[in-house]
């Protein structure tokens, strides 16, 4: 498989520094299944034309990978595929290991030129497109490139078989290089709708980066997302809400149908055994865990860099040849990962704004002791386990995968004893009577109360305000107010597929008002996210306080919370315990009481 780069840039030479390869020497580098290499065709001060040219190894590219045992069952498929010479996946791996400091957009020696845009010319030679030549140019119009995508007849001498699914492309436009080769980088794989590597949610973060500054404002971001990550569902939702999240966009978007989720995805007649990730790292042998809760994802993913650092990396040596594209040299950090993201994030994301409005308000009533009542994936959960001010935490959701989820991203099998001993994970539906959530400081229930449909609503509340009965409850939910302040949220469409409703201001008051009432409540609102002259803020929450104290549990001065010190009663004979819970770290799956609904 071949790529070319060419500019008339002048001096068109200075593409050896950009691609931190120099014109005068061939080089070579091993990368995933074969060997890469990399020399110019023409370099001259008029134009300059890089190659690429991945030679694959058809028996290598079958084998198992290092420390993997083979499957019981060969099959031809695994050998005769057209892997060694589509240009897929296997060139996006060698793309990132051979151009690393490009794709980042780092020049040491040209740092000025890296952020400039250069007259373009790229070709790729037997790129699988599904769907066709037209495909090709929804995927790269867009983004400003005259796109020329040719059919590969099947066979030339037999004209009336008609073309192949594989496209000679060819791409041209004044693009920065960096930019250039992001896009190829995402959409290679995109076009062939297949992947030669498992793909796991750490694929998110690499879509996100490589899209970083054009893939949230792409037409067919849905389709990039779903077929990129391997058409699993959970991952591109995933994906999806992180791009909305960093764009303050609503969560409006549905996609396509499309098989159900696959724990993980090998390309078929591909290498269903290759660790590799198409930037050099490994990635983990064993399948994730997919999340089929019904609730939207209230993931901080928005906000990525709450889980690791940022810093900026170095730029690579031009005048070394090798030094960057070996077996050590390919990978994008944690660091790489965040940096981009944060450069995408112009504004503070809405889940983040409204993590931090939960947490104000939770520090307001005094908690100490918490339930993330539909907690999904655990994005609060990670929050409130960071903040030592909460000693307990308790998170609840109906879904058994949700809450497997939370507990690998919580890394609870990581943690000491002592953090571990914080919190627990049940499930639990939250219409049931559960004895295992009584006498709390506080419940908080996060984008969760338009999940449900409003004739459920009471039972919720006599579930939560009634039996349970929390020292606190803090509400959000959106405002649908603000929803003309979306574009593409017309004709009464609701932020979120799974939503049944959205309140107004009025509608949200009324509601919060006359449960208060009910179950012996006071109520106060609070916005979340900048407050429109005309339509609001873009989330509204609500904090009740009990007139009393949790049951079980001494009042402290004047704020319904349990005094410092202090536990409330659990009930006994209500299934599995919370401090069961607690030690192993794990989710109880077991959901006990009864339908009040």
């Amino acid at each position: 498989m071949l790529l070319t780069i060419s500019t008339t840039h002048r001096p068109a030479t200075d593409l050896g520094y950009l691609l931190v390869k120099h014109p005068d020497r061939v080089q070579s580098f091993d990368t995933t299944g074969g060997t890469a290499h990399v020399w110019y065709p023409r370099a001259d001060p008029e134009r300059c034309t890089a190659a690429l040219l991945l030679e694959v190894d058809p028996l290598g590219l079958g084998r198992p990978a290092k420390g993997q045992r083979a499957p019981d069952g060969i099959t031809l498929g695994r050998y005769v595929n057209d892997r060694p010479y589509a240009s897929s996946s296997l060139l996006t791996v060698a793309l990132g290991r051979v151009f690393r400091s490009a794709l980042k957009g780092a020049s040491r020696d040209r740092a000025e030129l890296a952020g400039m845009p250069l007259p373009l010319e790229i070709t790729v030679s037997a790129l699988p497109c599904r769907g066709g030549p037209a495909v090709a140019e929804r995927l790269f119009v867009p983004l400003g490139w005259t796109v020329a995508a040719t059919p590969v007849p099947l066979d030339p001498a037999f004209a009336d078989w008609g073309d192949s699914w594989y496209v000679q492309l060819r791409l041209a436009g004044e693009q920065r290089l960096a930019d250039a080769l992001n896009h190829l980088y995402v959409l290679l794989p995109v076009l062939d709708d297949a992947k030669h590597y498992w793909v796991t949610e750490d694929e998110v973060d690499k879509l996100l980066l490589a899209g970083s500054g054009w893939l949230a404002g792409h037409p067919d971001r849905t389709m990039i997302a779903r077929r990129y990550l391997a058409n699993q569902r959970g991952l591109a939702h995933s994906a999806l809400d992180r791009l909305r999240a960093a764009s303050d966009e609503p969560d409006s978007v549905t996609l396509d149908p499309e098989p159900a989720d696959r724990e993980a995805v090998p390309v078929a007649g591909g290498d269903p055994f290759a660790t590799a990730d198409p930037l050099g790292t490994d990635v983990a042998s064993g399948p994730p865990s997919a999340s089929a809760s019904g609730q939207q994802d209230r993931s901080a993913d928005g906000d990525p860099a709450a889980t690791v650092p940022a810093s900026a990396p170095a730029a690579a040596d031009h005048a070394r040849p090798g030094e960057e594209g070996g077996a050590a040299a390919g990978d994008w950090s944690d660091d790489d990962v965040v940096g981009a993201l944060e450069r995408a994030e112009r504004r503070r994301p809405l889940v983040r704004l409204r993590i931090e409005a939960v947490l104000a308000a939770l520090g307001a009533a005094g908690a100490t002791r918490v339930l993330d009542l539909g907690c999904g994936p655990g994005s609060l959960l990670r929050e409130l386990l960071a903040d030592r001010r909460f000693t307990e935490i308790v998170g609840a959701d109906v879904s058994a995968a949700s809450l497997r989820v939370a507990e690998r991203r919580l890394r609870l099998d990581r943690l000491p004893d002592r953090q571990v001993g914080r919190i627990t994970l049940v499930q639990s539906a939250l219409t049931y009577h559960d004895d295992r959530l009584r006498g709390y400081d506080a419940a908080v229930l996060m984008e969760v109360i338009e999940h449900l449909d409003e004739v459920r609503l009471p039972a919720l509340e006599r579930a939560v305000f009634g039996h349970a009965k929390p020292g606190a409850v803090v509400v959000t939910t959106p405002n649908v107010e603000y929803n003309v302040r979306y574009e593409g949220l017309t004709g009464g469409r609701l932020r979120h597929p799974d939503h049944r409703f959205e309140w107004t201001r009025a509608q949200f008051a009324g509601w919060a008002e006359r449960t208060a009432a009910t179950y012996g409540y006071t109520v106060e609102f609070r916005p979340v996210g900048e407050p429109d002259p005309q339509v609001g803020p873009p989330t509204q929450l609500a904090l009740f306080r009990s007139v009393a104290a949790p049951d079980g549990a001494a009042a402290g001065p004047g704020s319904g919370i349990a005094a410092a010190g202090s536990r409330p009663a659990t009930a006994a004979g209500s299934g599995p315990s919370i401090a069961a819970g607690r030690a192993t770290g794990h989710a109880t799956a077991t959901a006990t009481g009864k339908d009040v609904g």
